[in-house]
């Protein structure tokens, strides 16, 4: 609420672009700090959803979520398109109150039912969770998701856990500069016109999907398994060999998935981000600098999805001292971060962002793959192979690059649909060489699937 009412009032009184605010523009500034506080008061009840691998319950509420935003947003300014900065804030708080008060009213069903159970083999099992998980479940009212202090014979605060909170809020602040400093630079140096501004932030957020709804749901359940799977005080060659092994494997072809999707986006945006963006918005956006905007970031998408991959294990299985040591990293690659991003913006203009975006998450791939390689270092191990594509894969994705532009050449933007033919043919193929080199993971998620469906059955 503190922070809410500062950043608040600086944007307001400070930051404002002057004395003609459009209308509702206090209301929605107002409306995005009152819904942060909202929604991030539900942030323990998601933590022990996700514990306690309520899968399912995170998915369809995000996706209600979304849709609750979107269609209260739609409504409102079909009706007044003029006050678009009214509609946006309703929007933000409608959303922001479903999703706390879905997740305490879940909960609170959920434990009532558990409660009354006598059976423990009847007991409410959900998603992923299992039977000893339920049992062990250690919330007996909603009540106990608020505040409070457990029954102990030690100090009021865990000496340990409070610096490892502590770490994490440091890193956290630095990962906001290191994710939004394009945006700092825009509000605090206005190097771009509001125009350039409005089209990088459409082009970003168009470019920015493959992370929101791929990668990002990849890196949390990656943070959460190897948190659950890879102790952090323990060298690896000390720790349960089964686990560790499995847990190599999944960082390895972890590492592999991502790779491979950063590759296509890369290889297929090259020629296909002028369709793309005149699908998404007309030939408005179909001139040079969107479309460039978008090309070069399909590059950061591939370096988002690397960089997501093997910073989520260095945060799962890094101790407190190597978190401080990371937080002093990550200052100086903020600066360096800020810095680059600045001369980039005055030497090549709004796509200098998106460069100084690229080298950001270069330097946090550097730093999180020379932390894994240390820590697997003296062992058998070597989970960031999966960062190196197979041949096959490789090889058509070069001659997909080739055919695809010289297909743009040909025929766009007149015979757009001949060159989305031959897009989607030559995505067929690259898919498929994928496939045949990955025939070992195919068969894993095969069988998981499998003992999982059987499990199920078995339950039911």
């Amino acid at each position: 609420m503190f922070m809410s009412m500062v950043f608040g009032y600086t944007w307001l009184f400070i930051l404002s672009p002057g004395e003609t605010l459009p209308p509702y523009y206090t209301f929605a500034v107002w409306a995005v700090a009152i819904s942060c506080v909202i929604e991030l008061s539900s942030l323990i009840v998601q933590l022990v959803a996700s514990a306690f691998l309520f899968v399912r319950l995170k998915v369809v509420l995000d996706t209600i979520l979304i849709a609750i935003r979107t269609l209260t947003f739609i409504s409102l300014i079909i009706r007044r398109p003029e006050n678009a900065l009214f509609a946006f804030g309703v929007a933000q708080l409608v959303a922001a109150v479903f999703y706390t008060t879905s997740h305490y009213t879940y909960f609170h069903f959920y434990i009532t039912k558990l409660n009354k159970s006598k059976d423990k083999k009847k007991l409410p099992i959900k998603d992923g969770m299992d039977e000893c998980l339920a049992t062990e479940f250690p919330f007996k009212s909603i009540t106990d998701f608020l505040p409070g202090q457990l029954d102990n014979s030690g100090s009021l605060l865990d000496k340990k856990l409070s610096i490892l909170t502590w770490s994490f809020f440091r890193q956290g602040v630095l990962k906001q500069i290191l994710t939004e400093g394009e945006r700092l630079i825009m509000t605090f140096m206005p190097m771009l016109t509001f125009a350039e501004q409005g089209m990088y932030e459409i082009v970003n957020n168009l470019g920015s999907l493959a992370a929101r709804f791929i990668f990002r749901p990849i890196e949390d359940s990656g943070y959460f398994y190897f948190t659950q799977m890879v102790q952090r005080d323990k060298p690896i060659a000390d720790q349960n060999v089964v686990t560790v092994q499995e847990s190599v494997n999944v960082l390895m072809q972890l590492c592999s998935v991502v790779t491979s999707i950063g590759l296509v986006v890369l290889v297929f945006g090259q020629s296909y981000s002028s369709l793309l963006l005149w699908l998404y918005g007309g030939s408005k956006l179909t001139a040079d600098l969107p479309v460039l905007l978008l090309q070069s970031h399909c590059l950061a998408v591939l370096l988002l999805g690397i960089n997501g991959v093997t910073e989520c294990y260095t945060n799962a299985t890094a101790d407190s001292k190597t978190i401080n040591r990371n937080n002093y990293i990550m200052i100086y690659e903020s600066v360096a971060f800020l810095v680059v991003s600045y001369f980039f913006v005055s030497w090549f203009g709004p796509v200098g962002f998106i460069f100084g975006n690229c080298v950001n998450m270069a330097l946090r791939i550097l730093h999180s793959t020379r932390f894994i390689k240390r820590r697997h270092v003296g062992t058998k191990y070597a989970p960031l192979l999966g960062l190196v594509p197979k041949p096959i894969f490789v090889t058509f994705l070069i001659m997909s690059a080739i055919i695809t532009k010289v297909s743009q050449a040909y025929f766009f933007p007149d015979g757009k649909l001949i060159h989305l033919i031959i897009g989607i043919f030559m995505f067929c193929i690259v898919i498929a060489s994928w496939l045949y080199e990955h025939q070992d993971l195919i068969q894993l998620g095969i069988n998981k699937w499998r003992n999982r469906h059987n499990k199920n059955k078995k339950s039911n």
